[in-house]
């Protein structure tokens, strides 16, 4: 899986109000009123100096998820360059998973008793049916040979080919553990573990002593692009066709194959491989933001989508991957 192709849009996010925001403070001096001073705000994104992220290589992220927001980092890198999270600890945890798993040991341990008889006779057909079996395997086998033989020297460069191009396929990391993402929710606090030395699945990169030497909070300013509000999702989805926000959805695609990819959940990565309901959904929202003809089609396109469909998809997407966040202050 490739870098995902980057739709630019811009975002933007309301940042939650104090309730005392707007409340004059009136000085207890003279009665006068005093006008409450403004917090400091956080340099502007396009304001920050890419320079240590373009070197190492990495860019800071952030993702909103029902449970609040929070950033992680995320690189990408050549798939035989990296080693994927250790998701044992995580399935472990899982009790339907070790259900399953027990469920089918069970079935595979199973013995169960015949009669002397049946059993025989079990058996005769058995080793008859092995018999044939063998038989018919020698003389594929054979067949095989003969037609390896005539093609060997022609697929075994293809293979070669076909390997090392996998291999250097660029594919996602984030800053994670044991198969849980790492989201934080203050960018000191992502500084403080960057420069603590914990263990993560992104100490594997070269420029991560680096980056541990220099990040400071003020480089935790994610592009617009890098900015993913996956808690507005299934909400846009549910009011229907005429209100879905494809900068918002297309974004979020983007963000839940990237994570889905590096945390390695499968169902996921299932609920939007090429041909499914919700890649159906994403080609036509690419189509409207690209306009022209494309854009009519892609509008018709999303008239046959269902929004129910569509939102509890998103709903099931957001949920697994909520389930797999380990939260940090």
């Amino acid at each position: 899986m490739g870098s995902p192709k980057h739709t630019e849009v811009s975002v933007a996010r309301q940042s939650p109000q104090r309730p005392d925001a707007d409340e004059p403070e009136l000085d207890d001096t003279d009665g006068t009123v005093e006008e409450v001073e403004e917090e400091v705000e956080r340099p502007a994104a396009q304001d920050v100096d890419r320079s240590l992220w373009d070197e190492v290589r990495i860019d800071p992220v952030e993702i909103a998820l029902p449970a609040g927001t929070g950033y992680t980092l995320r690189a990408y890198r050549p798939a035989r360059e990296l080693t994927p999270t250790d998701v044992a600890e995580r399935d472990a945890d899982d009790p339907f998973l070790a259900r399953r798993q027990a469920v089918e040991a069970e079935d595979d341990d199973e013995v169960v008793i015949l009669d002397e008889e049946v059993a025989a006779e079990f058996a005769e057909a058995d080793e008859d049916d092995g018999k044939a079996r063998r038989k018919d395997a020698k003389d594929s086998a054979k067949d095989a040979k003969d037609s390896a033989d005539d093609s060997a020297d022609d697929e075994e460069p293809e293979d070669e080919d076909e390997d090392e191009e996998d291999g250097d396929e660029e594919v996602p990391l984030f800053l994670s553990h044991r198969g849980k993402l790492l989201l934080f929710k203050t960018p000191e606090a992502l500084v403080s573990f960057v420069q603590s030395g914990a263990p993560n699945d992104m100490s594997q990169l070269d420029g991560w002593n680096e980056l541990a030497d220099r990040l400071t909070p003020a480089d935790i300013a994610p592009l617009a692009e890098d900015t993913y509000e996956l808690d507005l999702v299934v909400e846009n989805l549910r009011g229907g066709h005429d209100t879905w926000d494809a900068p918002l959805l297309i974004q979020a695609g983007e963000a839940a194959r990237d994570v889905a990819y590096a945390l390695r959940l499968p169902a996921v990565l299932d609920m939007l491989s090429t041909g499914s309901s919700l890649d159906d959904l994403d080609e036509a929202l690419r189509s409207t933001v690209n306009g022209g003809i494309g854009g009519f089609l892609g509008r018709r396109r999303l008239k046959k989508i269902g929004a129910q469909t569509a939102s509890l998809g998103w709903r099931t997407i957001v949920g697994k991957i909520s389930a797999v966040v380990d939260w940090r202050d």
